[in-house]
């Protein structure tokens, strides 16, 4: 291990993240230094990766549902007419509505694109990711996903989903990122959660503003997704 008063070759600083890591492995404490450095290598894997596609959309939604669910028939039908659209499709690459936009993007001879985690006994890729970056971490990963696309689409899923949800939201409300669409898809689903925003957060308690409301659209279909990604993005 290097002491403080060692210093890395300039030869060494110049290698690839992914080599970085592979000198670092011995370092495996959780609270050792060393672990920034594995961080950062992420971070630089990341946006190489995805700096190559600027036409991109995000979908995320529940893991959980299966090939025969309405959400998850939504879901490959709209990520098809956006990959047709020439969008790159980006998902989290795991199952369910992850899934079922690879599985739409594929099928339109696409780009399908997965982030994934790596987890200690598995690796849950679904079959229909093309081109992937797998991450050790999960902060790394989460701001993966929020940086990689133009336009974000939310299908139902539990608490991921809104986590990922009210984390774009708060980045545009508080201008730490430029406006992009936001789509929820499923009526059913979404309405209950955007009528407690709208009468408790914004009217009752006024912990948001009224104008808050109008950064996210919802939609009941891929049909009615897909007329306003066109209209808001000219596409």
């Amino acid at each position: 291990m290097l002491s403080t008063k060692q210093t890395i070759p300039e030869k060494e600083v110049r290698l690839p993240a992914s080599r970085v890591v592979e000198l670092l492995e011995a370092h495996n404490d959780c609270t050792s230094p060393w672990r920034i450095l594995k961080v950062m290598s992420e971070f630089v894997d990341g946006f190489d990766f995805l700096k190559q596609y600027d036409k991109a959309v995000t979908f995320f939604g529940s893991a959980r549902c299966h090939s025969k669910d309405k959400i998850y028939l939504e879901a490959t039908k709209l990520a098809y007419m956006l990959a047709k659209e020439g969008f790159a499709i980006v998902t989290g690459g795991g199952p369910g509505v992850m899934e079922a936009a690879n599985k739409g993007a594929h099928k339109a001879g696409g780009r399908s694109l997965g982030l994934n985690i790596q987890l200690p006994r598995e690796q849950r890729v679904n079959p229909y990711v093309k081109e992937s970056e797998s991450f050790k971490y999960f902060f790394t990963r989460k701001v993966m996903l929020a940086f990689a696309s133009q336009l974000y689409i939310y299908f139902p899923g539990g608490f991921g989903t809104l986590d990922e949800f009210f984390e774009i939201v708060t980045l545009i409300q508080t201008k730490k990122m430029d406006p992009v669409p936001i789509v929820l898809v499923g009526k059913k689903y979404w309405n209950p959660l955007l009528t407690w925003t709208k009468n408790d957060i914004c009217n009752r308690y006024q912990m948001i503003s009224k104008e808050d409301m109008n950064l996210y659209h919802l939609v009941d279909s891929a049909e009615e997704a897909f007329e306003f990604i066109q209209e808001t993005t000219g596409q």
